[in-house]
């Protein structure tokens, strides 16, 4: 296991990005390929859940467009992603917040986690 971990570690390269979990409203800036060119597009939305660990972290993100709800799977470890903004830090109970699905207005909104100092 040891190699595998020595390999993985060469092969990819580590980014400086906030820890941020479930309820937490990111902002992911990532190029997009259109063509033979490149461009950098936000996707602002909650974490729904974070998978895996290492290397193989993978997120969710969910935001609504236009009244339809839309979620991006977006893998850590990608060379797309430029940058990734911890906007809103969210208070919820659950890992995998699923249920925000089927709610809409108010019922949807995450309250903030307080921070004391």
């Amino acid at each position: 296991m040891d190699a595998i971990k020595f390999v993985q570690e060469q092969n990819y390269e580590t980014k400086d990005f906030p820890v941020f979990k479930a309820g937490d409203t990111i902002e992911v800036v990532y190029n997009i390929v259109e063509g033979g060119k490149k461009r950098p597009q936000a996707f602002r939305g909650d974490v729904i859940k974070v998978v895996g660990a290492g290397h193989y972290k993978t997120f969710t993100v969910r935001k609504l467009s236009n009244g339809v709800g839309v979620e991006r799977i977006f893998p850590i470890n990608t060379p797309n992603i430029i940058e990734i903004k911890l906007l809103k830090k969210g208070r919820v109970r659950r890992s995998r917040i699923y249920y925000l699905r089927n709610l809409v207005g108010k019922k949807a909104k995450i309250r903030e986690r307080r921070t004391f100092k």
